[in-house]
């Protein structure tokens, strides 16, 4: 059971998981798109003014922006975000959720955790 008309944003510049993400996503029911980087996320948003996700997925190490930096132009928008990362830095956790994170998640992670996780987000509360 996915939710309904959701519209989630996965940036990160490693195509295989922007794929496998963005299938996961789709098997529950949920669409999604992928950016390869930070900059071309921000563009699209600030130039389509009704492009607006429900929940981004943010990479933490990223070329040009990283996920913290893209963090910080959110700010204010009301979008939930999610970090995923492949090198978990306990400063770096401290301060996506201090800045709002839903949920910071280590890669590889479980396919049912990321799920809820996602669920969560979209119904507006924090990661299980």
């Amino acid at each position: 059971m996915g939710q309904l008309n959701s519209f989630v944003v996965v940036v990160d510049d490693d195509d295989s998981v922007s794929r496998a993400i963005r299938r996961l996503l789709r098997s529950i029911g949920i669409a999604a798109e992928t950016f390869a980087s930070g900059d071309a996320f921000l563009e699209v948003l600030s130039s389509v003014p009704s492009y607006h996700p429900d929940c981004v997925i943010l990479d933490v190490q990223m070329p040009g922006l990283n996920g913290l930096e893209v963090q910080q132009r959110l700010a204010g928008s009301g979008i939930p975000v999610i970090f995923i990362t492949a090198h978990d830095d306990i400063g770096v956790r401290e301060q996506a959720l201090a800045a709002g994170a839903v949920a910071y998640l280590r890669k590889p992670f479980n396919d049912d955790l990321f799920i809820r996780t996602v669920r969560a987000a979209l119904e507006g509360g924090r990661a299980p």
